[in-house]
């Protein structure tokens, strides 16, 4: 039965990716194949310029939430990083050949789907909290502590508005065109 789902790209929305290792197989269950995800990923965010929101590594699949790259598709995105692991590892074939792609239509489907990335380790029984587990961006949005993978939240607005040299900021509050950065991240230390 083929997949009917709409997905609506260049919209400039979040979406919620998953995709998982060749027929789930763990091949993402060592602190190395974890750390080479991460570099994958952050590799990709910077050179597809992509705001990534969210993520978790589960030993055999990911899950991501993403929003559309400023530089090519989204797919050509989440193809970059498969690729990068794929070189970097000796399984083969490593991943399975498609990903889920869900649009976010809403502040609360964000908020849902980044609870669902956090507690992923800990209904899996791979952590008693999020915070247990160091391979999502839970610690993140926690204390504002930087990994390997750059997250958008309120941390990583609030560090961005007070790197800008101050005649910047204040022409910032001064223009009555120019927004202010906000400092709430959409999934706040609540989760």
């Amino acid at each position: 039965m083929k997949d009917q789902r709409l997905r609506y790209h260049h919209t400039g929305g979040f979406h919620f990716l998953t995709w998982s290792c060749y027929q789930r197989r763990p091949y993402l269950s060592t602190v190395g194949a974890m750390e080479l995800f991460e570099d994958a990923l952050e590799r990709a965010r910077l050179r597809y310029r992509f705001v990534l929101a969210g993520y978790v590594v589960m030993p055999e699949h990911v899950h991501l939430l993403i929003n559309e790259p400023a530089r090519a598709h989204l797919s050509d995105a989440v193809k970059a990083v498969k690729l990068s692991v794929t070189l970097r590892r000796r399984e083969r074939p490593f991943w399975q050949a498609h990903y889920y792609d869900f649009n976010i239509s809403s502040h609360q489907k964000f908020v849902e789907k980044l609870r669902y990335i956090h507690r992923n380790p800990v209904k899996r029984g791979l952590a008693l909290t999020p915070e247990h587990y160091p391979w999502s961006s839970f610690r993140h949005y926690v204390t504002g502590e930087r990994g390997v993978v750059e997250i958008e939240s309120e941390w990583t607005a609030r560090e961005r508005h007070w790197r800008m040299p101050a005649w910047m900021r204040d022409q910032m509050l001064e223009s009555p065109t120019t927004p202010v950065p906000k400092c709430e991240g959409p999934g706040a230390p609540t989760l």
